[in-house]
């Protein structure tokens, strides 16, 4: 026997907290919704959602609150005259910001009385709902175990941990891994293109490769994790040879050497620190030390 739908309010409709909104509706859930523009709630009221007058009144209306504002200071702002209603309810904060802020927030409902999660969405707008998408959570295990089958409505709910600080973490983590991918693939795709080659004909032959480049993070990690780096497969004195090429292949066609320049940069700190012939899992010795030391 299956329950209802859970009602769940929505605090902000942006463009992220609209698609947030719409994904729930889709799955059939009651909807409310507050924004200090009232406006945008119309495409969603004429779906159903239940447009709110006050923060309080749309808390009261939910078990499970979302809000998901431009920051910390926009969230307390809201919900300044609306602490009352916090009591019994769970907060599962989609709002970004720092770690600090996520443990500060934890403490803070708590202290309202109300269960606190704290998340990150691992997409653009158009992403949620998508299963294949994450959602990362952290914080209380019992508050994402109750609400978890209503969070599966926004993505693929992933928990992390009950320091409420790790989705904030992940998140910027996360974001620093697609810039970096994605920033090489652009380098790559102007490099190609210097060659009349296109990006489509490009892009298909750099997946496959990232495939391989999966596989080096995996033996990596655990690499990482002991401080061991057996240069068995591609040491840094190989890869600062290797980057070299690409340097110079850049820098013959007219493009920026920035990218790889910078790279290599590190990767010659770490063969200074001793680690030239140790594996590429080495530079993470110099990534740790702080700007300057």
């Amino acid at each position: 026997m299956t329950s209802d739908p859970q009602p769940v309010t929505i605090l902000g409709l942006g463009n992220m907290g609209t698609a947030l909104a719409a994904a729930l509706l889709d799955r059939g859930h009651p909807v409310t919704v507050w924004n200090r523009s009232p406006q945008k709630a119309a495409p969603l009221t004429d779906r159903g959602a239940r447009l709110a007058t006050t923060p309080a009144e749309a808390i009261s209306a939910s078990p499970l609150v979302i809000p998901c504002v431009l920051d910390y200071d926009a969230l307390y702002g809201l919900l300044d005259g609306a602490t009352d209603s916090l009591t019994g309810r769970a907060v599962v904060n989609l709002t970004s910001g720092s770690p600090e802020q996520a443990q500060e927030a934890l403490a803070w409902f708590r202290s309202h009385g109300a269960g606190y999660l704290d998340g990150a969405i691992m997409t653009t707008p158009p992403g949620v709902g998508n299963p294949e998408v994450m959602l990362l959570y952290s914080g209380p295990r019992d508050v994402f175990d109750a609400h978890r089958p209503t969070l599966a409505a926004l993505g693929d709910p992933a928990y992390l941990d009950a320091d409420p600080a790790l989705a904030s973490l992940y998140d910027a983590a996360l974001l620093g891994l697609m810039w970096a991918t994605m920033t090489g693939w652009l380098h790559g795709a102007a490099l190609l293109g210097t060659e009349k080659v296109p990006a489509t004909a490009f892009t298909p032959v750099a997946m496959r490769w990232l495939s391989t480049v999966n596989n080096f993070l995996t033996r990596y990690a655990e690499q990482v994790d002991t401080g061991r780096y057996p240069g068995d497969d591609a040491t840094v004195d190989v890869q600062i040879a290797a980057i070299d090429h690409l340097i110079h292949a850049s820098a013959a066609r007219g493009l920026n050497t920035a990218l790889p320049g910078l790279l290599k940069s590190q990767m010659e700190r770490a063969r200074a620190a001793g680690h030239g012939a140790d594996s590429f899992a080495s530079v993470i010795s110099v990534l740790t030390e702080a700007e300057g030391s």
